[in-house]
This record gives structure tokens, C-alpha cells and sequence, in this order.
């Protein structure tokens, strides 16, 4: 007899009375917890009975836990979500909107310098309110994959979910220590962010489905340019792990891949120009670092087979050279370099055959996971292939969506649904779709780090590029330079707090003074005064020929506004959003 599978609840209500929240299920009425209004103090309801009536009722349909800040306690809970399709039968849902819910009241007796923390702390949090690519479900867990999960002892399903969850991927785990420790299981949902797409289709007059699910690992979270590389434990930044699965006549099969910063330790700072210099740091624990990272992939996916597509020129050259030296000192991993730009730019696309030839052996040897309807294994993936470019991005997305289209092949044709040397890419239908699959994929991963969608999508959706993707990456492009430099402080920030990466502490000094510089204040009047010089400059020049006077008053506009020019190149990094928490830990 089969393990009844542990169940969250999945429609609450939040409840606000005089002293307290209370957020109890609708369906459960007796499943309930409450937490002070005053003091933040959570305690678990044994009971529905209560003669009070509360002042409002609110639909939310999870609890993301708890932050503890200056002033006290906040909740943060589901407002709204999207059922976006199934994971091997049970339901997976977007979160759509959440909201913190204040559970203090300490805030009137802070100092001016706490009030003004707490406000800019309140402002982190709104950003974590809008925080994209949230999936979690109610039956399941969506943080092991496949082949691990089938492989682990039974009586997991019977757990509560956020104790199945790899934790590497547990995007909420910070906030969910109260209730944890209070024992509220039936409350706790582990969210993974990443990205979750699901085409279905029929071959041979069958239904198929196939699932891509990504996770990203939070042990190195953060945005673009303010988490580069590795730390001193080998956690990487944009570190994800893709599944694709297939589901097909009641066989279910999976393919891995990871991708992640180069584990060195590097770092890109913003200074207002378009590529920062990149700058490694050669640090004597570098190779301790690199081996630290590559040991946990080994453990945890057998082989490891690293693809490098940086360009092998300039900076990125650089960093790529220093990669390929550490990895010569790990003679268990195999190094494959590949300057995608230099290959297939202008459109090639089908050049990455190239790199697909040169590793042929080894997809051959890793393979994919199979099990049939009965759980019984019949094939396992014994490695992964680890692909990067710089952002891990753009290029790493075109390049993984080209070997799990390899993939997919070999296990239709291993399940009979394809000839052996006939392609999903025969088909128009099937194709569309999984090109669709993986392009929505890198733009919502790309959102993630970068602020914005992935560039060369038009490769993966078309396999070429197409003027409307040159004009969408020009302006992906341009939005990207401007977030780096202006809005990804803030939002580092963000990321650090919700994940304990910075502890809120009243005896720490103030964000302020650990970073008193107020760039973004002085970036108007620098823009103001830029404007303004380059627009008076016109205009003396315009008039030049009528007298001295306005000669004069040209030169002075124009020496003006290069000055200033030269002034704000010179300090690029006191011009844009930093980081005020953390840095670059």
C-alpha cells in the first residue's frame, strides 16, 4: 500500500482583528495560526471557536513567512496565482503577487537614524513584493528532480514538503524559520524561483508532454553585476539547474543540465560605461574554490563536462584562459572551449554542431534518466554537462536548448516514437513548440539576473536572427546597461535581506554609514548639468558668427560640459546604484 502523499493547504484566509492576524483554512477551519499585531508573536490555534468578529477577511493562498526588521515582525503572504500546468500530475502555480503584512508597533519609539533604516528597509521589501518567477505546488515538491527523487528511500512523500525540499533551491528558506519552529507544516511552501513551461503535443497519435523546469540555487543569489563568479565556499553566481522532461506512453524520462557563473573569484563593477572592465582576483584560495565548486557537482551529478562559450579575446579571454588553467588541475573534469560569438555569429546558428560533435561521446556517456509506469529505472543520467558564457544568459540558453533537443531525440527514438536518424525538428508542431518552450525559459531566467528578457531569444525561437530580434535585443540591451547602473543596488539589497545574507541588527551600524555616499542624488544634477551644457554649447555655436562675446561663451559651455563629462567618466562607480548591505560578498 502505497504512502498517502502529504498535502499543503492551499486556501487560507487572513483574518485582522484589534490584536492580531490570524490566518486560518477555509477548508480546515481548525488549521490556524495567529500572529500579534504588537509583537509578532506566532501561535498555533487549536481551535475555530472565537466569539470575535474580525475587522477584515482577505483570500491569500500561501504563507511565505516571516522577516524580522528594526521595528518588528512582517508576514509575507500569496495574494494572488496562476495554475500554470502540471508537474507529473499535480497541479504548479506562479505566484502572481504577494504582500508583506506589518506585526509591530515599535517603530514610534525608534531613533530618527532607525526610522530612516526601517524606511529604506521597508523599501527592500516592496521590491521582494514583486519579486519574479515564484512556482510552488501544494502536492509536490518541484526542488529534486527526477531521477533523484525516484531513487531516494521511500517514506519522503509522506514528509512535509519543505522537508523533502533540496534546500539549494528553496527560495523562501530564510523567511520560513518561525514557522518552522512552531511546527505550522501545513502552512510552509517551499517556493523555487526559476522558470516553469509545459508543451503538449501528439506523435503517433499519442499524447506527449514535455516539462521544463528551472531552478536557481540561492547560495549565490543576486543580480548581474553585483554577483560575479564564486565565492570562497565555490558557490556561483546565476547557478540553475534545467530539467526536461518527457512524458510519452507512460514512460517519464529526464534530461539535466547546469549552468553558473565561472567559479573564479571576479567581478564586474558598474561605472556608467557599457562593458565594465572585468577584474579576477588572484586570490591563493582560487583553486581550493574552483575545486570546492566542482567536487559538489560531482557528488551530486557523477560526470562533469564543462562548456565554456566566453569569446576568447579582451577580458572575456582572459577570464576564459584562467578558467581552462584552474580546470587543468582537475583532470576528473574535462574543459570544453567554445567562442560561440566567434562560431556562430552572424546568424550561424547551425555551427554549434561543432561543439555538438567534439562532446558526442560524452552525451552518449551521460545520457538521460528513464523509468517506466511502474517506477522501475531503466536508464540513468550518470553526468551533466555545466555550460556558461558570461552572464550565463543568452549564449548558455542557445546552447542548452540545442543539446536538450539532441536529448530529446535519442529518447523518442529509444521509446519508438522516432526513427533513428529522424529529429523532433522534422516536425513544424513539435518544434514550434519546443522552441517556444526554451526561448520563454531564458526570458524569464534572463528577468531574473538581469532585469530584463534574454538576448538572441530569436535564435532558440528561429534558429537565426530576425530583424525585430535585433531591434528587441538593442533595446534589451539598453535596458539592461541602465537597471545595472541605476536600479540593481537597490535590488541586490533586496535579495540579500529576504535571504539572510544581511542580519538586521539595532547595534550594527546604519546602511547609510556603512555606504554614506548618496549616489543616485548626485545623478540628476550630473545629468542636469550635461544637458544643460550640451544644449547651451548648441546654442552659442549657433550664434558664434555674430560677435566675441559669444565665441567666448561657447568655449566656456563647452569646456564646461567636458569637464563635467570627464568628472563623472572619472568617478563612473560614485554615480551608480550600489549595493549598501552587502557589497560584493
Amino acid at each position: 500500500m502505497s504512502e498517502e502523499r502529504f498535502k499543503l493547504l492551499d486556501r487560507m484566509e487572513l483574518q485582522e482583528f484589534q490584536d492580531k492576524y490570524v490566518i486560518r483554512s477555509t477548508e480546515s477551519p481548525k488549521q490556524s495560526f495567529s500572529i500579534g499585531r504588537s509583537d509578532g508573536e506566532i501561535q498555533a490555534l487549536t481551535d475555530d471557536s472565537s466569539s470575535e468578529t474580525p475587522n477584515k477577511v482577505t483570500a491569500i493562498y500561501g504563507v511565505v513567512g516571516t522577516i524580522r526588521l528594526l521595528a518588528g515582525t512582517y508576514l509575507l503572504v500569496i495574494t494572488s496565482r496562476k495554475n500554470v500546468g502540471t508537474y507529473l500530475g499535480f497541479p504548479v502555480f506562479r505566484v502572481m503577487s504577494m504582500k508583506f503584512v506589518a506585526c509591530n508597533e515599535t517603530l514610534r519609539f525608534s531613533t530618527y537614524q532607525e526610522k530612516r533604516d526601517e524606511a529604506y528597509f521597508m523599501s527592500l521589501l516592496r521590491a521582494v513584493e514583486s519579486t519574479p518567477g515564484l512556482y510552488y505546488s501544494y502536492e509536490t515538491d518541484l526542488t529534486i528532480n527526477l531521477q533523484r527523487a525516484t531513487k531516494l528511500a521511500d517514506g519522503r512523500v509522506g514528509k512535509s514538503l519543505w522537508k523533502q525540499a533540496d534546500p539549494r533551491f528553496v527560495w523562501n528558506r530564510n523567511l520560513l524559520e518561525e514557522l518552522i519552529e512552531i511546527k505550522l507544516d501545513a502552512f510552509i511552501i517551499p517556493l523555487v524561483q526559476g522558470s516553469f513551461q509545459i508543451a503538449e503535443f501528439t506523435l503517433k497519435d499519442l499524447p506527449a508532454k514535455i516539462t521544463l523546469i528551472s531552478r536557481r540555487c540561492t547560495r549565490r543569489l543576486g543580480t548581474r553585476m553585483w554577483r560575479r563568479g564564486a565565492n570562497l565556499e565555490g558557490d556561483t553566481a546565476n547557478f540553475i539547474e534545467s530539467e526536461q522532461i518527457l512524458e510519452f506512453k507512460g514512460f517519464n524520462s529526464s534530461f539535466l543540465q547546469v549552468r553558473g557563473s565561472i567559479p573564479l573569484l571576479w567581478e564586474q563593477i558598474v561605472d556608467l560605461s557599457y562593458k565594465p572592465q572585468i577584474r579576477i582576483n588572484n586570490h591563493e584560495e582560487t583553486p581550493n574554490a574552483v575545486e570546492r565548486h566542482f567536487c559538489d557537482l560531482s557528488q551530486r551529478y557523477g560526470e562533469i563536462v564543462a562548456v565554456d562559450l566566453t569569446d576568447k579575446h579582451g577580458d572575456e579571454g582572459k577570464l576564459s584562459m584562467a578558467y581552462g588553467a584552474e580546470l587543468q588541475k582537475l583532470p576528473r573534469i574535462r574543459y570544453v572551449p567554445f567562442d560561440f560569438h566567434h562560431l556562430c555569429g552572424n546568424s550561424n546558428f547551425d555551427k554549434l554542431h561543432l561543439l555538438y560533435d567534439e562532446i558526442y561521446e560524452d552525451i552518449k556517456k551521460q545520457g538521460y534518466f528513464l523509468v517506466d509506469s511502474q517506477g522501475e529505472i531503466l536508464a540513468e543520467q550518470k553526468g551533466v554537462f555545466r555550460v556558461n558564457c558570461i552572464d550565463c544568459l543568452d549564449r548558455t540558453n542557445v546552447t542548452q536548448s540545442y543539446l536538450a533537443q539532441k536529448s530529446l531525440d535519442s529518447q523518442l527514438q529509444r521509446l519508438d516514437a522516432l526513427s533513428c536518424d529522424e529529429s523532433v525538428a522534422a516536425s513544424s508542431d513539435i518544434y514550434e513548440k519546443f522552441k517556444i518552450l526554451w526561448a520563454e525559459q531564458g526570458d524569464e531566467i534572463s528577468l531574473e539576473y538581469s532585469g530584463t528578457s534574454a538576448l538572441k531569444g530569436d535564435l532558440v525561437r528561429y534558429g537565426r536572427q530576425t530583424l525585430s530580434g535585433l531591434i528587441k535585443d538593442g533595446l534589451s540591451a539598453l535596458s539592461r546597461y541602465y537597471l545595472n547602473n541605476f536600479q540593481d543596488g537597490l535590488r541586490q539589497d533586496a535579495i540579500d535581506l529576504i535571504s539572510g545574507r544581511y542580519s538586521i541588527n539595532r547595534n550594527s551600524p546604519s546602511p547609510f554609514q556603512l555606504n554614506g555616499f548618496e549616489s543616485i542624488s548626485y545623478l540628476p544634477v550630473a545629468s542636469a548639468v550635461l544637458v544643460g551644457g550640451i544644449t547651451l554649447t548648441s546654442i552659442t555655436f549657433n550664434q558664434v558668427g555674430r560677435n566675441a562675446h559669444q565665441f567666448l561663451s561657447s568655449v566656456l559651455w563647452a569646456g564646461l560640459t567636458a569637464g563635467t563629462i570627464a568628472v563623472v567618466k572619472a568617478n563612473g562607480r560614485q554615480f551608480c546604484s550600489r549595493p549598501r548591505l552587502c557589497g560584493l560578498l
